[in-house]
């Protein structure tokens, strides 16, 4: 039975702010570590603050999903909520870098779960043609935690301390929360079914090697540990693929995959990780050396970017659920997405800095064309009875792209320029403060250095755009579907057509 007006929109802000914490903690962090080290006396552990959060985010979203289709999503979306609080609370109250750790790993699980649930709920309780309309709105938190997470986590460390960065989520989780409870309907599991359980095991496994892997891929220090990781996360995966195709419930829904709608739309969501999430993490770094700008000014661009996502996400998930039509969007962002990154490539190191700012807000405006889109369009291609699964695949495939190709092109920019760098500047010392304090000649030749990195690195991701042009034109044309979501059938090849 459809939810009432005034229900859904409850359920809606319960959800949007569920899902904008579990998003804000990604980023919220970042500008409290140096204060975090510092009290807690571990500076060398310092990165496990954002690994073991990442990691848990990362590595739990498919037994998440899978929970949520057995046990249905209000049950995993409210324990998830609890969780978050008592993990935030912990947070803050750490008193060594080990209980800090093993909180933000807790902390990484609930958000995944925040944020999965979140998709899985608007699925459940809306039509096929209405859901791009309010996933925009949902996925609307990630972009807005990007901007504001570094600049909320700075100010609140500065003023109140840096327990306060965790310890503000509490309030505002308690409220999302107590809407939820009242709001979120009871949706019925699909029969109860088993849990794939070895191939859960082998798949933790295989996705923590791998994480683990691209992390230390940059450290000299960790060749070996690479080397062993990748190797156990090659023979877990082959092992687990192997168990998938045997076993009547499948841990992940790879039968599924026969379908076009879904294999196009899990290219898209990995060229989504793979062509803008990655490199984002290096676009100031490169403006304060190629345009010997401050940090603060470098930040422009990355913002402009996230705009021009905000913008496209919820103007396409209007039109969409307005319309009922999905294909164009995809189509235009991913060519919008390829131009963009073309371009950046051929920039040369002198352009006035707007020109930048509008480039990259047009990949901005590309990617989101169909960054909460083609969620939509794979739920309702997918089994009713495994929501939740595709939805956390779609979720993992994003995630795993982002984190390998930012490690790939932070090997490719340590190495890269540290390879290029004359004898009489100590790469080890090499900072945006020290090119700006040296000679002009110094700048130029920093600036050259950073371009000829960078520009091959832009050239490859638009190439990966370029190849998310093929995957959406392979989307089947059609409308999305008017029906109410308990007539939705349980069949793997719909997406309705006219």
């Amino acid at each position: 039975m459809p939810l009432s007006r005034a229900r859904l929109r409850l359920l809606v802000i319960s959800l949007l702010t569920a899902a904008f914490l579990g998003a804000l903690d990604h980023t919220v962090v970042a500008t409290s570590l140096a204060s975090i080290a510092g009290d807690l006396g571990a500076l060398e552990h310092m990165s496990w603050v954002v690994v073991g959060y990442t990691l848990a985010a990362t590595v739990l979203l498919p037994v998440i999903g899978k929970l949520g289709d057995i046990l249905g999503p209000r049950a995993v979306f409210l324990t998830a909520l609890v969780v978050f609080i008592v993990a935030s609370l912990a947070c803050g109250f750490s008193q060594d870098m080990t209980q800090l750790v093993i909180a933000r790993v807790l902390q990484g699980a609930s958000s995944a779960g925040l944020q999965l649930m979140s998709q899985t709920i608007i699925a459940y309780v809306t039509t096929p043609r209405e859901r791009p309309r309010y996933l925009a709105i949902i996925g609307a938190a990630f972009p807005v935690a990007i901007v504001v997470g570094p600049l909320f986590g700075g100010l609140i460390t500065d003023f109140w301390g840096w327990p306060w960065v965790f310890w503000i989520n509490v309030p505002v989780a308690l409220i999302a929360l107590v809407l939820a409870v009242v709001a979120v309907p009871h949706v019925e599991p699909s029969g109860r079914r088993g849990f794939d359980i070895v191939g859960a095991i082998l798949f933790t496994v295989a996705m923590v090697s791998l994480v683990l892997a691209v992390t230390w891929l940059g450290d000299p220090a960790a060749v070996f540990a690479v080397t062993v990781s990748f190797a156990i996360a090659a023979v877990a995966f082959a092992a687990f693929f192997v168990v998938e195709t045997r076993v009547a419930e499948p841990f992940l829904p790879l039968r599924a995959f026969r379908n076009r709608a879904v294999s196009a739309g899990m290219a898209l969501s990995a060229i989504i990780g793979i062509g803008l999430f990655s490199v984002t993490a290096y676009l100031p770094t490169y403006f304060q050396m190629a345009y010997g700008v401050t940090a603060t000014v470098s930040g422009l661009v990355p913002i402009a970017t996230v705009f021009g996502m905000l913008v496209a996400n919820l103007g396409t998930g209007w039109l969409a659920s307005r319309s009922g039509t999905y294909r164009p969007y995809p189509i235009i962002g991913t060519i919008l997405g390829a131009a963009g990154l073309f371009t950046m490539s051929l920039l040369p190191v002198g352009a006035p800095l707007w020109v930048p700012m509008v480039v990259m807000f047009v990949v901005g405006l590309g990617t989101g064309s169909f960054m909460s889109l083609v969620i939509a369009v794979v739920q309702s291609a997918a089994p009713r009875s495994q929501t939740g699964s595709i939805t956390a695949t779609l979720n993992l495939v994003r995630q795993v792209g982002s984190t390998v190709a930012t490690a790939v092109i932070g090997g490719v920019v340590g190495f890269g320029v540290a390879g290029r760098l004359p004898q009489a500047i100590d790469p080890s010392g090499l900072t945006p403060e020290v090119v700006r304090g040296s000679s002009a000649l110094i700048q130029a030749e920093v600036a050259g250095i950073y371009r000829d990195v960078l520009a091959p690195v832009f050239l490859a991701l638009s190439v990966v755009y370029a190849l998310g042009i093929i995957a959406a034109l392979l989307l089947p044309g059609g409308r999305l579907s008017d029906e109410s979501p308990a007539d939705i059938p349980v069949d793997v090849e719909r997406v309705s057509t006219p």
